[in-house]
């Protein structure tokens, strides 16, 4: 196993150190374009009681196992992992197992994460390149009602913005179990007329399996960012390399048998490798009562994964081992216009915006693997997909106590698949239009009632809208083809209010309706038309600072996820049904900080009929720590506190291994489960210049 340490020296010469190289300097610091990063507990101009801003004081010193946690900032978003860490989450929210991030878009510094038409999963979401520190807000919303949030916002959405500079240059070295090593390096200063901002992030960690994980990744970022009569601009170029082994999902029956432990692998072989660069331009110039920002990007991306889930099921002699390839490019555009004005005495916020997205795949393929050499195909295409979004928002204070949002969002997609089989081949479009509506009521100065309703959609797999027949069948056998798009709608009644000065209090009332839940099944190269749903439910959540730099949070969600057909089997497999969490951040007092988080996760079917459910789960994990003098600190992570034996994803599907009784030629039905990692302590020190 190769470690970074010889990347230590990079790390600290060239971002810690970069602000005393090339003329950088850390005086004169430039004014860039702000960033609205207000508390949520102070902002006033929300247009649902399920939206809010975090800021960097709230991340900072939240445990944090993987940066995808960042997201569960998000009240009732829960993040887990179902495989090795260089995979993509799984997220669930609001009565979704959400897999990968469909149905929950993501951005990051204007940059769309979720990908369509993924090797993996539709809208597959991997926020392995983000380096946690250096995020300087969350805003996140829930529902459709918002007419700038497009493809994957059913659920939700979740913009994270970069920070355009640090106080001071920092180096930060973590230690922990399981071979855990990380090094990371960060420093800005003027250079020119703007500023820039340096870091470089590598990492190792085996993890509790019996097949150590072997993980090896690299995060790199440089951001410049300047002003002048013609606007505020930031540059942003960011690199990232990851490469492990994987412990996939393993079945209950042959634990509880004891042929196998709990963090054992009934294939050594699966896991992948991802590398991804973009290069993004921001750009905004504002006036006195208007102000126009814009966004461009370009990304390249490629993920070679290796999984394994029904051992050998299928091909009793080299195993079920599969590949998934998706190598691609995509750019896009982003404008957005607003102005503020009057109509009729009242005061009017217009907002219009355009959406361009263009993704070429030069291959998107499955193929069956032994030992991550490739067998057989299932199928392999080229895939070019084209869509836009075009977008108007008008909110208008009718009196001080009620205003109205309006919305309405157009969408049209076109997509051209080249299959390896001629007749899978196909060109698709479609296109939606999507209006919107939030009304709010705030009777008391502290106090206000939001009723939302808006439609909204995700897209499916291109390769779905063109299918004819199943891939690999001999013969060939039909296969239904799928809608491009996928109609939402949702709806949402909501309280806001502040009891006491320091505490924020939402309740929320909603209902999601997907009008068929779509899917393309990436691990067998087939489509699958769901049945229609329904999703309702009730979210408590309660934001306090008692002091400053003392933050205390406390979230309830339940949600009622079902089929919506009239068919008694109606529960959908996976969907989440309750959350709750708990946590304290203290940012300083006396040198001192830290915090604690308490998370729950409960029980959910894993078949339509109910008969089988996953257990529920409850973790606890700590941050502590002290800063010696103002360049030098010290923290403590301790994860899974109570060293719980809890599972972070379970599934429920028919697999076979050798040892299986020869009275199952088929295969036997089973829960199949991958475990929450046990306790873990990792050690960091940070200095800063």
């Amino acid at each position: 196993m190769s470690h970074p340490r010889r990347s230590a020296a990079a790390i600290l010469v060239l971002a810690s150190g970069g602000a005393a190289a090339g003329g950088l300097q850390t005086a004169d610091p430039v004014e860039l374009a702000p960033v609205e990063v207000s508390a949520s507990a102070e902002d006033t101009q929300r247009s649902s009681a399920s939206e809010g801003t975090a800021t960097a004081e709230q991340l900072a010193n939240r445990p944090r196992l993987r940066p995808g946690e960042l997201l569960e900032i998000v009240p009732g978003l829960i993040v887990t992992q179902h495989s090795g860490d260089g995979k993509a989450n799984q997220y669930f929210l609001r009565g979704f197992n959400l897999d990968h991030g469909t149905d929950f878009r993501t951005t990051v510094a204007g940059m769309p994460v979720n990908m369509p038409t993924h090797g993996h999963g539709q809208g597959y979401t991997d926020l392995s390149f983000v380096i946690p520190e250096l995020v300087s807000s969350i805003e996140y919303r829930k529902g459709a009602y918002y007419a700038e949030e497009g493809d994957f916002s059913a659920a939700g959405a979740a913009h994270l913005e970069l920070m355009n500079q640090l106080p001071r240059p920092l180096a930060t070295l973590e230690l922990g179990e399981d071979g855990y090593r990380r090094l990371l390096g960060a420093g800005s200063g003027k250079l020119g007329e703007g500023r820039l901002l340096a870091a470089l992030e590598a990492s190792t960690q085996d993890g509790p399996w019996t097949v150590p994980e072997d993980t090896e990744k690299y995060n790199a970022l440089l951001r410049y960012g300047f002003s002048n009569d013609a606007g505020s601009w930031s540059v942003t170029g960011m690199a990232y390399s990851n490469r492990w082994t994987a412990t996939d999902q393993i079945p209950q029956r042959v634990v509880d048998s004891g042929q196998i432990g709990r963090y054992d692998s009934l294939d050594d072989s699966t896991g992948g490798d991802s590398h991804r660069t973009s290069l993004s331009l921001d750009w905004a110039r504002g006036g006195e009562q208007s102000e126009t920002r814009a966004t461009a990007y370009f990304v390249d991306y490629d993920l070679d994964l290796f999984s394994n889930f029904t051992y050998f099921l299928d091909n009793p002699v080299d195993g079920d081992q599969f590949e998934q390839v998706d190598q691609r490019r995509y750019g896009g555009l982003g404008l957005v216009h607003e102005r503020h004005g009057e109509w009729l005495g009242r005061h009017m916020h217009q907002r219009v915006g355009l959406d361009l997205r263009y993704d070429d795949i030069g291959e998107v393929g499955l193929h069956r693997t032994a030992q991550r050499q490739r067998l057989s195909t299932v199928r392999e295409d080229g895939v070019e997909q084209l869509s836009a979004g075009a977008w108007y928002s008008n909110g208008i204070e009718w009196n001080p106590a009620f205003r109205s949002v309006l919305g309405l969002r157009a969408d049209h997609y076109r997509v051209d698949v080249d299959s390896d089989n001629a007749a899978n081949s196909g060109k698709d479009d479609d296109a939606i239009v999507s209006p919107k509506l939030s009304l709010i009521w705030s009777p008391l100065a502290k106090t206000s009632i939001f009723l939302n309703g808006g439609y909204g959609f995700h897209s499916n797999d291109a390769r779905g809208a063109t299918i004819t027949v199943v891939p690999g069948s001999n013969p060939p056998e039909p296969a239904d083809k799928v809608d491009l798009l996928v109609r939402a709608k949702s709806y949402e009644l909501g309280l806001q209010t502040r009891p006491l000065p320091a505490l924020q209090t939402a309740l929320t009332l909603w209902q999601l309706d997907l009008d068929s839940e779509l899917l393309f099944i990436g691990d067998a190269g087939n489509t699958e038309a769901t049945r229609p749903s329904r999703r309702q439910g009730i979210e408590f959540s309660n934001y306090w600072t008692p002091r400053r730099g003392l933050i205390v949070d406390a979230d309830i969600a339940w949600s009622r996820p079902r089929f919506d057909d009239g068919n008694p089997d109606d529960r959908i497999p996976g969907a989440i049904e309750r959350t709750a969490s708990l946590g304290v951040v203290l940012n300083d007092w006396r040198g001192w900080f830290g915090g604690a988080r308490l998370r729950y996760l409960g029980s959910r079917p894993l078949l339509e009929d109910d008969s089988e459910r996953s257990s529920s789960s409850t973790l606890v994990n700590l941050r502590g720590g002290y800063a010696f003098s103002p360049r030098l600190r010290l923290a403590l992570d301790v994860f899974n506190v109570f060293d719980r034996e809890v599972n972070d994803i379970e599934y429920y599907y028919t697999s076979k291994i050798p040892a299986d009784d020869p009275l199952f030629p088929d295969g036997r039905d089973d829960r199949h489960f991958h475990p929450a990692e046990p306790r873990a302590v990792r050690l960091g020190l940070t200095a800063y210049w």
